[in-house]
Order: C-alpha cells, then structure tokens, then sequence
C-alpha cells in the first residue's frame, strides 16, 4: 500500500519543524505558513479566528495532498501588524475560547451528573 504509516500523521521526529514561515513575495503584508502534521481541523479554526481580526486582509488555507499531513496557510494583513502577529494572536483567543468551552462542558456534565443522581435517590 502507498499510504504512509499512521504515526506519521501526528509525530514529529527529530529534526521536523512543526512550522515554517515563508514571506509571500507576490503580495505586500503577506505570509505563508506550512503547519506540519495537521489537517482541516486546525486549518479551517485558524482561518476563521484570523478572518475575526480586522487587520488580517485574507486568511485561507488548503491541504496539499490527502497523504500529505500538513497544511498550508496564507495570511495578509493591514501592515499595521505582521501575519506572524496575527497568527500569534489568533491562536491565543482560541486557547482562551477552548478553555472556556472545556470549562462550560465540564459544569453542563457536573449538573446533569447531580440531577440523575438526585433522580435516583443517591
């Protein structure tokens, strides 16, 4: 099978960098950024949080190749910040969104863990 082994999905070995950052020549304020061993999933939440940011211009990614485990990620911005800036800054209000969600979930299941047990008689 042509397919590469499955922990070569989401390991990296020595020597890999997890990013690469490359300034896009074509277009001014621009960047490009190969995120290794990822997919859609971080792609697409990345693209969105950057398009909420009113200085980032554009913000799209794409995944090369099904067997390829990496996406590629474009970013321009104002020139008021940098797409690294931007980057940066978008994955920080999504570790505070994500940690909001966790702690939301975590009291949803805590109360409706009481309510049963209160149904129950414990």
């Amino acid at each position: 099978m042509n397919a590469p082994a499955a922990f070569e999905s989401f390991l990296i070995f020595d020597g890999e960098k997890k990013i690469e950052i490359e300034k896009d020549t074509k277009v001014p304020n621009a960047a490009i950024f190969t995120i290794h061993k990822e997919d859609h999933t971080l792609g697409n939440l990345l693209k969105n949080q950057l398009l909420r940011d009113p200085q980032v211009l554009f913000a799209g990614y794409k995944n090369p190749h099904p067997l390829e485990h990496k996406i590629v990620l474009r970013v321009q911005t104002t020139g008021e910040t940098t797409p690294a800036d931007s980057l940066n800054s978008a994955i920080t209000d999504l570790l505070a969104e994500l940690s909001l969600l966790e702690f939301r979930f975590q009291g949803a299941l805590e109360k409706k863990q009481r309510q049963t047990e209160l149904e129950r008689g414990y």
